[in-house]
């Protein structure tokens, strides 16, 4: 639960900011004195980011993001115009930034609040090793970076081993585990031992094909007809209509929801089984924890590894059919285990990640410079 608060005044640059970032961000505002003012652009129209319109207790100054390249390629470069002058503006006490290498206008920030004898904490998902072009290159800015920050708060365990790797201090190394979810305080739905009728899976997240979606319909597809699932795919984005030509082909017992937010997800995840997330990215993850489902995800960054457990869920190889349809068919055919690892989800959300948790370790690395 959430303790502590800090008496200064707080700076935090981001990119963007998504929406599912408010809760966060107004909590965290209403712990620092001082307030916190948060400095962040608008994204690309193709990166399908539904960005934050306004927050209710931090203060949210619009960047002009000045974009080279698209930002999955490794050659991407953002200047956010303005951020100079919201500083001085501002005037915070501690910085909060996007540890991004690629955010060129950073350093002069750092610089700038160096020299006003404030302090810079990095937050970011890690540092994973660097292959391809200009490897050695970027490594260099990468660590250039690192080095210029007092503290780092890195998403998972795994990004914190990867900061260590890199040769940054383990004692400025902290770890609040990504979450989009308050803490439970309600049960969560009462779910028999047993399937009524066909086990419900659920998907919640943006239609890309980094998703994989298409890899969940072929694994229901290739379920035994007694035992395939009501798939529910909830959310839009450009693979949609691609997504719905495949599973009227291959899997009708599909359905396309379409966007829903806030309460509207409610319905879905309480009569869900199962989360399933076949591919990359899925903060909805910390979501249907806290909605008391069990968990299935692919390999990742790490953070699943600090979500999903052997108590919750399982992770499997990414882009692995057959190792996704065998885990499927071993999975379904035990409804009552289903509901035990949902009851672990709901205590993992409920006491350990959780926004207010996320919270508690921001306001105790801003205090730890006070000390």
């Amino acid at each position: 639960m959430m303790a502590g608060r800090y008496p200064g005044r707080v700076g935090l640059q981001q990119r963007v900011l998504p929406s599912y970032r408010a809760t966060f961000l107004d909590m965290l505002a209403a712990a620092c004195d001082g307030g916190l003012s948060v400095f962040a652009g608008k994204p690309l129209p193709s990166e399908g980011i539904q960005p934050v319109e306004k927050l209710n207790v931090a203060t949210y100054v619009q960047a002009r993001n000045r974009n080279i390249n698209d930002p999955a390629s490794p050659f991407y470069i953002c200047w956010q115009s303005g951020l100079l002058r919201w500083l001085e503006t501002w005037q915070p006490d501690m910085l909060i930034v996007e540890a991004n290498p690629r955010y060129f206008s950073l350093p002069r920030a750092i610089h700038w609040m160096h020299s006003q004898g404030g302090k810079v904490i990095g937050w970011g998902l890690g540092e994973p090793h660097i292959t391809g072009p200009l490897a050695s290159y970027r490594q260099w800015e990468r660590l250039r970076l690192l080095r210029s920050l007092d503290a780092i708060i890195a998403y998972s365990n795994l990004g914190a081993q990867q900061y260590q790797q890199l040769g940054f201090p383990s004692e400025r190394i902290f770890v609040a585990f990504n979450a989009v979810e308050l803490a439970p305080t309600c049960a969560p739905p009462a779910r028999p031992p047993y399937f009524s009728d066909h086990p419900v899976l659920l998907f919640v997240g943006r239609l890309q094909s980094r998703k994989r979606l298409d890899l969940l319909l072929k694994a229901c597809a290739a379920l035994p007809a007694n035992s395939q699932p009501h798939l529910v795919i909830v959310g839009d984005g450009p693979a949609r209509a691609e997504l719905e030509r495949l599973a009227s082909q291959i899997y009708p017992l599909a359905e396309f929801a379409g966007t829903r937010q806030g309460a509207e997800l409610e319905p879905y995840f309480a009569a869900a089984d199962l989360f399933v997330l076949p591919g990359s990215g899925g903060l909805a993850v910390q979501q249907a924890m806290a909605h008391g489902l069990p968990v299935m995800v692919a390999r990742g960054d790490g953070t699943q590894d600090d979500l999903v457990r052997q108590a919750n869920g399982w992770q499997v190889p990414p882009d692995d059919l057959p190792a996704l349809t065998n885990l499927l068919g071993q999975v379904l055919s035990d409804p009552a285990r289903l509901r035990e690892m949902g009851e672990a989800s709901y205590r993992i959300a409920a006491e350990e990640i959780n926004v207010e948790s996320m919270v508690s370790v921001f306001i105790r690395v801003l205090n730890s410079f006070n000390s």
